[in-house]
């Protein structure tokens, strides 16, 4: 296995500074530009389909199980086996597997430039796989966001279940964000829900491990309709 992608030891030092590293990765301070998108969200809210703290709680509940949970998260789960193993044919598979399940040019924009902000900014902290510091396989051309963070995450010695629970976090935080810009919702609102959600992030990391690869796919036709009218939606905050 390539020197840079061996576990750190458990205990100590070398769990603290994965969890440190994690925190960083999933900060709404990580300078990658994720505040500027809401996957479909701010559509929902325009067409009626949420409206307060309830229908919030429902709409990302069911993209949690429906989406996340089907989709990025056991993707992620794979690509960062593949970067453990050094596999470039799963890297550029599973890449372009989650691509394929993008289902409006908003969404299939959003992941694009995440992945290379984030990119972007492993490069400047020398992180990046092709770094003359590493051996490790290359990022794929163009890799979208959950390849370039599974390799964030296995870089800096983060647990794979750790990192899909960070990633779930991430989501959630960056969506209750969105809507209490874009609702008459307030931050205890968001606490709530939070709490409501928190066992269903766990729940949902441990089903995406579970999961077989002919069981995956996202079925989430409320978001691709709402994402696809946000496109030319006349007044708009986000950018998806």
């Amino acid at each position: 296995m390539p020197t840079e992608l061996v576990d750190l030891p458990s205990g100590g030092q070398g769990d603290d500074l994965a969890l440190l590293g994690l925190l960083q990765l999933v900060s709404p301070a990580l300078p990658i530009g994720a505040f500027a998108f809401s996957q479909g969200l701010e559509s929902a809210f325009e067409l009626g389909w949420v409206s307060d703290e309830a229908s919030l709680g429902d709409w990302l509940a069911g993209v949690l199980d429906d989406g996340l949970t089907r989709c990025e998260l056991p993707a992620l789960a794979r690509l960062y086996a593949a970067w453990a193993e050094g596999d470039d044919e799963a890297l550029a598979e599973w890449d372009a597997w989650l691509a394929a399940n993008r289902e409006t040019a908003e969404l299939v924009a959003e992941d694009a430039r995440l992945g290379s902000s984030l990119a972007r900014l492993l490069a400047s902290l020398d992180l990046l796989p092709e770094s003359p510091s590493r051996e490790a396989p290359a990022l794929p051309a163009g890799a979208g966001y959950v390849t370039v963070f599974a390799w964030a995450a296995r870089c800096r010695g983060v647990p794979v279940r750790q990192a899909l629970l960070g990633f779930a976090w991430a989501w959630l935080e960056n969506q209750l964000t969105v809507a209490c810009k874009a609702l008459p919702l307030g931050h205890t609102a968001a606490q709530r829900l939070v709490e409501r959600l928190r066992p269903a992030l766990v729940a949902a990391v441990d089903e995406a491990l579970s999961l077989p690869d002919d069981e995956l796919g996202p079925a989430l036709p409320g978001l691709a309709l709402a994402s696809a009218l946000h496109e030319t939606q006349y007044s708009r905050l986000f950018r998806s």
